[in-house]
């Protein structure tokens, strides 16, 4: 038979990542990191899509009309 002690051990060593057991970041947590991080690129991502939501939205309501 097998020691329980030492297949607890063996799973223990088998983890690639040791931190994988701490408490992970939250995903708005990571996403304002990285946000802060590359802030200007994000901003101008924004605005690129707003304007382009909003061109696509006028552009079908202008294609709709009566």
């Amino acid at each position: 038979m097998t020691n329980p002690s030492s297949s607890s051990e063996s799973t223990e060593n088998l983890e690639p990542y040791p931190e994988a057991n701490s408490p992970k970041d939250s995903y708005v947590k990571l996403a304002m990191r990285n946000m802060v991080r590359k802030g200007g690129q994000s901003l101008r991502h924004f605005f690129l899509t707003t304007i382009g939501l909003l061109a696509l939205l006028i552009g079908l309501a202008y294609l709709t009309k009566p």
